[in-house]
């Protein structure tokens, strides 16, 4: 919905407002509809609008409460905000506004840091208490939406994206090895609260974090599912959970319609998104928008998927508009992407989005999608091999898998430098399992997989592609209270039918055969997948840069090795590693990154 921006001073100075105002101008896009900055005392704030709940300026942001004497700035929707306004109004509140953002200030004042045990939505927001200075940053449960910190001994600075927080200067822009390790070894993810660069962290999700003037914080993580079988479950069978997962479903399909303008749906034509459409016409939407990407074929690959979503656009008469990439547009794209990009992300569908998200944007400012039904409901084909050894075992079999290098093939990529001494990224996994709930094997890998994978990658993506074009992305796979139900479903039904299987089934009731029992797609970006004309053209190029040679990142040796064979080599998963190093090397000189 917006972007977010501020600092906080801990050193008895004011806040460098010229530097908020900068990050504040790099958010411009997450937010063309109005901008605003707000200061006192230690403490500074920016915004930049994107106008989907009340579209006065009454809605304008930074947005104070006079009452209560907060301030605060907010990015997201809370998707009960009517329920929450009429909740306080017999609590005695009064509204200015019908924004969100108002009902955000108020329950804050109301429930203090416990407010965000009534938001169903996705946000992140900070807000000011006037008489104390003290600072209250949020974030939602499932980290749908980004919040960046770059913090020194005398403050802290935060942002809705990295690239705002570089824009404000005085940022370690080194690279963390640890992160390095990360991204090279689980497919480019990085787990909160780290990024690639030393300097900028993430607030995790689900959490609350209260920073007192002179500069102690405490976090307070608010929601976890616990990936266990519930009592309240006991008795559904395999049809009761189809029905369960059906009624979950359609009420978050529900909750994403709020909006004071229309909303959209990105349609791949997969189960995912075409369920969204379906529900959507239950809920009785008629001449919904829906949109669809592809790309032109590559090395004997096709490049859409169209043949399925415009199946499912006749069936549900949608008004349908069909966007077809030609090769050529993808390398000069591909920097837009990149540059949209808060931190590298490697899989070919950052391109689509970006794209899609272009066009789309000249039609909707909102719109939903699939995004998060795989890591949610076991959908992806890895997921049995996973499921197939005792709970103790998962973290050796998830690294065996799911990583794309081990520790030791670590060595002939990075420079000694840059390589930690152990395996961090084992460690960590083998860290996060250890942690008491997630009863089988599948559990503790879908867990990892929700709150960190997902999270750090793909969620991040579809932000990041959307909102450079103040699009906003909903994903009604990531309403907590179905994540919930989710977690709690035993895993035989997740993994039935190839996976999905009970999402499967609720599909059936309301999607056509075909749809349902199709092969399983993706966003195939052909081009980039085979380093194909241009696109290969541009990884040269940045891989001989000054600047690469100056980081010295990579062994000189793997990377010839690389260029000389640019299809051949694969990662574990299947990845180009060609891609990969370049992808992070792209990222680095794109955002200025020496």
């Amino acid at each position: 919905m917006c972007g977010l921006s501020g600092e906080i001073r801990f050193d008895d100075r004011r806040p460098d407002l010229a530097a908020v105002e900068r990050m504040t101008d790099r958010l411009a896009a997450r937010g063309p509809d109005g901008q605003g900055l707000w200061s006192q005392g230690a403490v500074a704030l920016g915004h930049r609008r994107l106008k989907i709940i009340d579209l006065s300026e009454r809605g304008a942001q930074p947005m104070t409460d006079p009452h209560s004497r907060i301030t605060g700035v907010f990015n997201g929707c809370v998707y009960n905000h009517h329920e929450l306004r009429e909740e306080l109004r017999g609590l005695g509140h009064r509204f200015f506004s019908t924004s969100d953002t108002e009902v955000v200030l108020k329950a804050y004042r109301e429930w203090g840091t416990d407010c965000v045990d009534h938001f169903t939505g996705m946000f992140a927001f900070a807000l000011v208490e006037h008489d104390t200075g003290r600072l209250v940053l949020g974030r939602d449960r499932l980290g749908i939406k980004p919040l960046y910190l770059a913090e020194t001994s005398d403050r802290l600075r935060f942002a809705s994206s990295l690239p705002a927080l570089l824009a404000g200067g005085g940022v370690d822009t080194s690279l963390d090895p640890v992160a390095v390790h990360q991204y090279l070894s689980w497919h480019a993810t990085v787990a909160t609260p780290r990024t690639v660069l030393a300097g900028v962290h993430r607030l995790p999700p689900a959490t609350v974090r209260v920073v007192e003037p002179d500069g102690t914080s405490r976090d307070h993580r608010y929601w976890r599912p616990s990936y266990t079988r519930r009592a309240e479950y006991a008795g559904l069978d395999a049809a009761g959970w189809r029905d369960a997962v059906l009624d979950a479903l359609r009420t978050a399909v529900r909750r994403r319609m709020v909006a004071d303008v229309p909303v959209g749906v990105l349609l791949s034509g997969g189960l995912d998104s075409s369920l969204i459409v379906a529900l959507l016409a239950e809920e009785g939407q008629r001449d919904l928008a829906t949109f669809s990407v592809g790309f032109e074929s590559e090395g004997g690959e096709e490049g859409d998927e169209f043949a399925y979503s415009d199946l499912v656009a006749r069936h549900f008469s949608t008004d349908h508009h069909q966007l077809l990439v030609p090769s050529d547009r993808v390398s000069t794209a591909l920097d837009g992407a990149i540059a949209a990009m808060s931190e590298p992300m490697i899989s070919h569908d950052v391109v689509a989005f970006h794209l899609l998200a272009e066009q789309v944007s000249k039609e909707v400012s909102v719109v939903q999608s699939g995004q998060g039904a795989d890591e949610v409901f076991a959908g992806y084909h890895w997921y049995p091999e996973l499921a197939a050894v005792p709970r103790e075992r998962e973290p050796e079999r998830y690294a065996a898998v799911y990583f794309d290098r081990s520790h030791a093939e670590l060595a002939r990529v990075l420079q000694p430098h840059m390589l930690p001494d152990r395996d961090v990224s084992g460690e960590f996994t083998r860290a996060h399992m250890a942690e008491p709930g997630a009863e089988t094997a599948l559990d503790a890998a879908l867990r990892l997989d929700t709150e960190v994978m997902l999270v750090d990658d793909p969620v991040k993506r579809v932000d990041n592609m959307t909102m450079d074009w103040g699009l906003e992305a909903r994903v009604p796979f990531l309403d907590h209270e179905l994540v919930e139900l989710a977690a709690a479903c035993p895993p035989e039904l997740k993994l039935a039918q190839g996976g999905k299987g009970v999402l499967k089934d609720a599909g059936r009731a309301v999607l056509p055969a075909e749809v349902v029992d199709r092969p399983k797609g993706y966003f195939p970006v052909p081009a980039i997948r085979h380093m194909a004309g241009p696109v290969l053209e541009r990884v040269r190029e940045a891989l001989a840069a000054p600047e690469a040679r100056a980081r010295g990142l990579f062994r000189e040796e793997y990377v010839a090795e690389l260029l000389a064979a640019p299809d051949r080599h694969r990662t574990r998963r299947g990845a180009n590693a060609l891609w990969q190093v370049a992808l992070l090397e792209l990222w680095l000189q794109t955002h200025g990154i020496r």
